[in-house]
């Protein structure tokens, strides 16, 4: 079976949360980090390396692209999305294989975490790269990161948030100002809460070496050898905790991961 699709099913609360898939096989989800959703981001370059030998699903998370969202947020709710998302992607698979595999990117590399550990045996086999949790020493910078994206969203200051991202993924003050100049800036403006949920998955930024043992599938944590350690830290900390767990370096790839390279990197993992 091959098959492309652009609809949506609805979660638990109601929410509208849009998919596509692409492709024929083994089932795979893909889930995106801050900022990101499937009109802007790495997965549909990602999906397109993958689906010659998977069924590939990508999806807007809540509050992005063409999906719905519905108040207030809990971190429960985004493990409700992809449970409704697993119907129609076993429907489409036709392949005998029941459980679909995981691969999340950044901050949707936690939320894949915790959503293999709630789904259990309905999960196949989890790929996280480079999830952004912090080594001790830095986990004071990260609570306060919480505390001033927190104030500038009750505050309805869309712009200060997404400033106050940009600058903690590294980006110079000059850089952000480029942005804020810049067409795109009004669409990052546009999803500006939602970097509140990446923030809830994370945690107090520490790895969930709790929820991460709780995990029955396999999982493959990935780095890319360009990265900064601090970014290496956390793929290696969540390998070392899985129950069945296992880590990797791509060389020469940083935290903007060249999707040819990732697939080349997981294809064989992947399959049942």
């Amino acid at each position: 079976m091959s098959e492309t699709t652009t609809t949506a099913v609805h979660s638990a609360d109601g929410t509208a949360i849009a998919y596509e898939l692409h492709g024929d096989g083994p089932g795979v989800i893909l889930i995106d980090g801050a900022m990101c959703f499937r009109g802007a981001g790495p997965m549909r370059g990602l999906s397109a390396q993958l689906d010659d030998d998977f069924t590939v699903l990508t999806y807007d998370r809540r509050g992005r692209g063409q999906s719905s969202d519905t108040a207030p947020f809990g971190v429960d709710r985004e493990l409700d999305d992809l449970d409704a998302l697993l119907e129609p992607l076993l429907d489409s698979t036709g392949t005998g294989c029941a459980a679909p595999a995981l691969l999340g990117i950044s901050s949707g590399a936690a939320l894949a975490l915790r959503a293999a550990a709630h789904l259990g045996d309905r999960i196949r086999s989890v790929v996280v790269y480079e999830p952004p949790f912090m080594p001790e020493p830095f986990v004071a910078g990260a609570s306060d990161y919480t505390a001033a994206l927190g104030a500038a969203l009750a505050a309805g200051d869309r712009d200060r948030a997404v400033a106050l991202f940009l600058g903690r993924v590294g980006m110079p003050e000059q850089a952000i100002a480029g942005m804020q100049q810049s067409p795109a800036w009004q669409g990052m403006t546009a999803i500006a809460p939602t970097l509140a949920y990446d923030d809830a998955q994370l945690g107090d930024s520490r790895v969930p070496t709790e929820i991460v043992a709780r995990i029955a599938a396999p999982v493959l944590a990935l780095a890319g050898g360009a990265s900064p350690e601090m970014l290496q830290y956390g793929a290696r900390e969540v390998a070392a905790s899985a129950r069945n767990g296992a880590f990797d370096v791509l060389p020469e790839q940083g935290h903007d991961v060249d999707a040819a390279v990732l697939a080349a990197g997981i294809r064989e993992f992947l399959r049942p």
